[in-house]
């Protein structure tokens, strides 16, 4: 497995806590959205920084279709 869907698949089980929704629910949310590959892509940024920046990027992409920053 690549760090890039190691880090994808623990990015996804820890936002899904942090919203109190099965992981499940979350990455149904992210590809109904289409934002699924774009949050995987994205390993360089998030797994750089604190986990609370991913969140709050990964929200305004549910939000706004745009990233945060």
């Amino acid at each position: 497995m690549t760090d890039e869907m190691q880090f994808f698949m623990y990015l996804l089980e820890y936002y899904a806590s942090y919203k109190n929704k099965k992981t499940a629910d979350v990455l149904k949310e992210w590809d109904i959205c289409g934002i699924t590959q774009e949050i995987y892509d994205n390993y360089w940024g998030y797994h750089t920084e604190r986990i609370e920046n991913a969140f709050a990027d990964i929200d305004s992409l549910v939000a706004t279709g745009r990233h945060a920053w």
